[in-house]
């Protein structure tokens, strides 16, 4: 039986795959910015679940969150980094929540993985996943932030997991394409101000003119599957595509990074020092 610490464990993706750890009987540390939330899935499962307020922003929930998970289960064998929300907006336009946005999905999930290292180190065991999106490889016009902070997410685990795995820790990315979750809905926030010149691009992104909420092709509840398979494994993905969409962008992009590095590849080798000009 292992013990996972699930941030944003409220909804959508994080909360699918606190039900399905549930279902089979792990332990589950339900992490919510409002714990009332999950109050249902600790009602159910009683001896399976423990309760916790975190912000991820704040050091002292943090630690107190897995102070208290390793007090009531022994141990956090799986940290799922989740917890986060969608922002929109024109490079341009960004305001003063972008510094938050970053807080939230970079610089918590790094003090979430420091409060957890410690213990797995000692046992030389454990796996670490954070959440990134597929945004990563789309970079859609109004999201700039948004995938930047989750591709110094996925940067970063990339290195963790270098770091880790001589440790017999695992650390890797998952990223989703669009699921019907609340992510386009009360998940999203947006700037405050929208400039006219970027109508056409940033502007069709806010929330007043996206329509997807609802409509997205993922299934939650089939991604909280894939994701157990993929802890479960000898050696979890270094990253794990998620959605048909997610697996199109993806190859989509490396065709496109392809093809530049092929037509500029002469140019650009001209400037190692050994080279002929």
């Amino acid at each position: 039986m292992r013990t996972w610490l699930i941030t944003g464990s409220s909804s959508g993706l994080g909360r699918a795959l606190a039900a399905a750890v549930l279902k089979r009987g792990d332990n589950v540390v339900l992490a919510a910015r409002t714990p009332a939330d999950v109050d249902d899935l600790g009602s159910e499962y009683p001896e399976t679940t423990l309760v916790q307020k975190l912000d991820v922003t704040d050091s002292e929930q943090i630690l107190a969150t897995v102070s208290a998970a390793v007090a009531r289960f022994g141990a956090v064998d799986v940290l799922v980094n989740n917890a986060g929300y969608g922002y929109r907006a024109a490079v341009e336009e960004g305001d003063d929540d972008v510094r938050r946005l970053f807080d939230t999905h970079v610089f918590g999930s790094v003090a979430l993985i420091k409060a957890v290292l410690p213990q797995m180190r000692a046992r030389r065991s454990g796996t670490i996943v954070s959440v990134s999106s597929v945004g990563t490889q789309l970079t859609p016009a109004g999201s700039g932030y948004y995938v930047a902070a989750k591709a110094a997410v996925e940067a970063l685990t990339g290195s963790l997991r270098k770091e880790l795995l001589p440790l017999g820790i695992h650390a890797m990315t998952v990223e989703p394409g669009a699921f019907r979750t609340d992510f386009s809905g009360r998940s999203l926030s947006q700037s405050v101000r929208a400039l006219p010149d970027y109508a056409e691009t940033a502007g069709l992104r806010r929330k007043e003119n996206d329509s997807s909420s609802g409509t997205q092709p993922g299934d939650p509840a089939k991604a909280a599957l894939v994701i157990l398979a993929a802890v479960d494994a000898a050696t979890p993905p270094p990253l794990l595509a998620l959605g048909s969409d997610a697996i199109f962008a993806r190859r989509k992009a490396m065709e496109a990074t392809t093809a530049t590095l092929e037509l500029w590849q002469e140019m650009s080798m001209h400037t190692d020092v050994d080279s002929e000009a």
